[in-house]
């Protein structure tokens, strides 16, 4: 039964003219589907109406062909041809009594559109701003542009009505939205009746809301999206600054919805983001206005979301991250079952399908973006199939997820660890600095494990090809890991670095074993994610002079797409860290290293005492090459299969391994399906 401290967040709330459920609002989230995969993202969206979400939104929607962010995939809604799609969705997302909201985005001067080729259109003519620094400028609105711009806002207001939705969140906060560029003084340098004072600058915000109220406000709730605070100075939109624009137009939207001034601030990994991070910026702002207020801060805690409703700091509390990680966080609140929440681990792999423009994945939720396309669940198992008991071995992020999944079906599972604790590479990593959420990984899969009578645990257990043929079990799933190279495999170099050996050279495994150079180190990093600049930043506060050197533009360059990677070179400063961008790795010698320019080969000597080398991984697949090597043994020892998954098989991130573990537990004893697609896609038609 539900807790009683929690009751305050099932409570009805209005919303305009409707009334939300409960307290749970899903805040519009991308996912790399939009228009491309409309049936995926409607099941998604339709999981979490299951999963008893109050209220849930759609990602952003461009609402008008003059301003579209090509090359990233969104929602769609230039045309009434974009209608059947979207009400695929919201009626996905209203069938367990949650209120379906769209997001209308117009983006101003973060369109470019590279696709429609239509000229940009902003407050002030000014450069595009995107993430991709395309060199194009956009051309002022004049008054004729504001006029059919309000005009376009009502259309897809009208459309929005008709695919279905109860409510329309208009989008003026990350810097994206043309709400957010008329407010802030820094996009909006009009000298007319739109610009200028505050009271200017909320002008056309107001218009849009009254001809929107006008068209579609007796049926459908209008909230407003603002930012925070831009921290860009005076010139920006700052929190004082929306203070007085809410308690100047305190009655102007259903609802406020409230989140930091750019992307990276508001969906800040844990790493660099706590629990209810924006709590400072948001309290106050309740008491200006009559309206409720939404807010976010990637919420895991019911403790933390249910104080902040009775404080009076929100009146909803708004979750993304978290209602990817897991989708029944409502639910499982409501029964009771904490301790079954899948807790979002804060490290942004969901926003990397948006930036690569692929389809988003999670690393707690394995499910997510597959609801549809393989038909999986994420509260719900495929029964078992024919066999009986699977043998896993190892109990990293891969073997866990195999082993909790499998366990799920009916399975009897043993999971065999070679040392004395859960987890594997996360069991590690969890104590590098600012990585202690990950740790979730395998608090919440070990919590599950213990749960079920039919998972045995085995530690102290590194198994040879022998052992495992004695046993007899049917299945063998190998989540064996991997490690880090210290030859200086990678990318700029496929084959070993020439290395002298009088210089001690050491990876991450060495360092998360507890061991440590000392005195000048230059850390080579060719991995580009989070490891070498979490290294660089420990070996640094400990007391070493440290020396980043990357053949990439940017210090760990990819995670751009997880949003971190100005936070990253910013603390890396901060902690005295050198760094060389565009320098790759030559050789490394007994006083020193030799880099190299990567554009014009120019060589460069780098004293040093030690090396660290970020580079790649080896797959442990030694026990999988035994086992196929004696794959004649098979059949009399009744073993049906032998797979390899997660690392083992192809070292990547963490959400890879519990995907790989996931994909492994559902598709067991399946029937096999050649070459068919293992999952389903929607193919354009033809005009």
């Amino acid at each position: 039964m539900r807790n009683p401290a929690y009751d305050i967040l099932f409570q009805p709330m209005q919303i305009g003219p409707l009334t939300a459920k409960n307290r749970f609002y899903q805040v519009p989230h991308c996912n790399g589907g939009g228009y491309r995969d409309p049936t995926a993202v409607a099941a998604m969206r339709g999981i979490k109406a299951e999963g008893g979400w109050g209220v849930i939104f759609t990602e952003q929607t461009e609402m008008h062909h003059t301003s579209e962010i090509t090359p990233f995939i969104e929602q769609r809604l230039w045309d009434d041809a974009d209608i059947p799609a979207l009400r695929r969705m919201s009626e996905a997302m209203k069938t367990r009594g949650a209120l379906a909201g769209i997001q209308l985005a117009y983006s101003g001067i973060n369109g470019p559109n590279l696709y429609t080729k239509e000229v940009p259109l902003a407050p002030t003519a000014l450069p595009i701003r995107t993430f991709t620094n395309d060199p194009v400028q956009a051309r002022a609105l004049d008054k004729t542009d504001i006029r059919d711009l309000r005009r376009w806002f009502v259309n897809a207001a009208k459309r929005s009505k008709l695919a279905g939705f109860d409510l329309i969140c208009l989008y003026g906060a990350h810097g994206f939205g043309i709400f957010q560029h008329f407010l802030s003084r820094a996009t909006n340098q009009r000298t007319d009746e739109y610009g200028g004072s505050l009271e200017n600058r909320s002008r056309f915000v107001n218009e849009v809301i009254a001809d929107m109220r006008d068209a579609v406000g007796d049926t459908m709730g209008i909230t407003l999206r603002v930012s925070l605070d831009e921290h860009i100075g005076t010139l920006g939109f700052s929190n004082a600054e929306l203070r007085d624009f809410i308690e100047m137009n305190a009655d102007l939207p259903d609802l406020w919805d409230l989140a930091h001034g750019t992307w990276e601030d508001c969906s800040g990994p844990s790493r660099f983001k706590d629990e209810a991070a924006q709590e400072t910026l948001v309290t106050g702002i309740r008491e200006l206005s009559s309206k409720p207020v939404v807010g976010v801060g990637r919420f895991t805690s019911p403790d933390v979301m249910a104080r902040l409703v009775r404080q009076g700091v929100l009146d909803f509390i708004g979750c993304a991250r978290p209602s990817i990680a897991d989708p029944f966080l409502p639910k499982k609140i409501e029964e009771g079952r904490i301790e079954d929440i899948r807790e979002c681990i804060g490290c942004n792999i969901c926003i990397t399908g948006d930036m690569t423009m692929s389809i988003s994945r999670c690393t707690q939720n394995p499910t997510f973006m597959e609801e549809w396309r393989k038909g999986w669940h994420p509260e719900k198992m495929n029964p078992k199939g024919e066999s009986s008991n699977v043998l896993v071995v190892g109990s990293g992020p891969a073997g866990l997820e195999a082993a909790r999944a499998l366990s799920l079906r009916g399975y009897d599972v043993a999971l065999a660890e070679a040392g004395t604790a859960l987890g594997g590479r996360v069991a590690r990593e969890r104590l590098l600095p600012g990585l202690s959420a990950w740790g979730r990984v395998v608090d919440y899969r070990q919590y599950q494990l213990s749960q079920r009578a039919n998972v045995e645990t085995y530690f102290d257990s590194r198994l040879s090809a022998a052992d495992v043929l004695e046993f007899g079990f049917e299945n063998i799933c190998l989540a064996t890991g991997s490690h880090w190279r210290a030859d200086g495999v990678a990318r700029q170099h496929v084959t070993a670095v020439s290395a002298d050996p009088a210089m001690p050279v050491y990876t991450p495994d060495d360092i998360m074993a507890g061991k440590r150079p000392t005195g000048e180190v230059v850390l080579f990093d060719d991995d580009h994610y989070y490891m070498g600049g979490v290294i660089a930043e420990l070996l640094a506060k400990e007391g070493c002079k440290v020396t980043l050197i990357t053949p990439c533009a940017y210090v760990s360059d990819w995670t751009r797409n997880t949003l971190e990677q100005g936070a990253i070179h910013r603390r890396l400063v901060d902690a005295g860290v050198t760094i060389r961008l565009n320098t790759g790795l030559a050789s490394v010698a007994a006083e020193g290293v030799e880099t190299v320019d990567v554009y014009t080969d120019a060589r460069a000597r780098l004293g040093c005492d030690a090396v660290v080398m970020v580079t790649s991984r080896v797959s442990d697949n030694a026990l999988y090459r035994d086992l196929m090597a004696r794959r004649d043994d098979w059949a009399d020892a009744g073993i049906r299969s032998v797979k390899v998954i997660g690392d083992a098989a192809a070292p990547a991130p963490i959400a890879w391994a519990t995907y790989a573990g996931h994909r492994y537990a559902r598709e067991l004893d399946m029937p096999d399906i050649g070459d068919a697609l293992p999952f389903r896609r929607e193919v354009t038609a033809l005009a």
